[in-house]
């Protein structure tokens, strides 16, 4: 069976140590529950469907019944956070002490560069701006963005997407793009998504002072929906947001980096008959 650091998801390693365990003995579900402590036989495969949860009591439960301690147990812990959290902060934070955990336990965690790559606003938009900005520095581009970032920052930011093959450097020692997009798993995306959205709102809240009218666009309509509107509005900026795409596509040689928001979120609870 894989090392538990070689897991993001600890349903599927709960799952995979059943399978494991069932190939060589008589295990069944009531084992393992029975191993864990639950009065339910069925409770652990009901968590492994994805139909319940493990508690922090039910997690120090099943480490002993899966022969987990010490660091192992450490990263399975962070693991169920990481999962089962509906703080997305508390979520990037449990996975943060997991690449720590498995990394200082000399395992490659191979999302780590994707993570840091999605845990900041400054890396697309240095992507974007190291290649209009030829034979620049690092202290020169980081302070070409708004707001400025120091020249260490950059510097680290262009090694990073050097080796994700999202940028490179010509004969000229110029940057240019790559056809090459970034992959990573759901889990690593869903993990830092909902913060770098949190850096971009705030950094068009700021945008409001700190450019004139003639250099941003920022409007709004306040309005009430049903769920049938709201659907219908969705739908509709996908697909503008599509229509933008195809529009940037045909950009052959620009001079400024921007970035679009599109938001459509509630400002009450929902209101009911009563």
């Amino acid at each position: 069976m894989k090392s538990v650091f070689e897991y993001r998801d600890y349903r599927a390693y709960m799952q995979d140590f059943y399978e494991c365990r069932k190939k060589t003995s008589a295990f069944t579900w009531r084992r393992f529950a029975m191993l864990a402590g639950f009065s339910s036989s069925g409770f652990l495969k009901l968590v492994c469907d994805g139909k319940t949860r493990l508690s922090k009591i039910g997690v120090e439960k099943v480490l002993p019944a899966m022969n987990l301690s010490g660091t192992q147990a450490d990263y399975f812990r962070e693991m169920v956070t990481f999962c089962d959290s509906s703080n997305p902060d508390l979520r990037q934070a449990s996975f943060e002490k997991m690449m720590q955990i498995a990394q200082g336990n000399k395992i490659e965690f191979l999302e780590s560069k994707s993570f840091a790559y999605f845990s900041s606003w400054v890396n697309p938009a240095l992507r974007e701006l190291a290649p209009i900005m030829k034979g620049a520095t690092p202290l020169e581009m980081g302070h070409a963005l708004v707001p400025p970032i120091p020249a260490a920052d950059a510097r680290k930011s262009l090694e990073l997407q050097e080796s994700l093959g999202l940028l490179k450097k010509d004969e000229c020692g110029n940057y240019v793009q790559t056809s090459v997009g970034i992959s990573s798993s759901r889990e690593v995306v869903s993990a830092t998504v909902v913060n770098m959205q949190k850096q971009y709102a705030n950094l068009a809240s700021n945008a409001l002072s700190r450019f004139s009218r003639r250099e941003r666009h920022i409007s709004g309509v306040t309005m009430g929906l049903d769920k049938e509107a709201y659907e219908r509005l969705a739908e509709e900026l996908d697909a503008f947001r599509k229509k933008v795409a195809s529009i940037v596509s045909n950009v052959k040689k620009y001079d400024c980096v921007y970035r679009m928001n599109l938001q459509l979120f509630p400002l009450s609870k929902k209101v009911g008959d009563k």
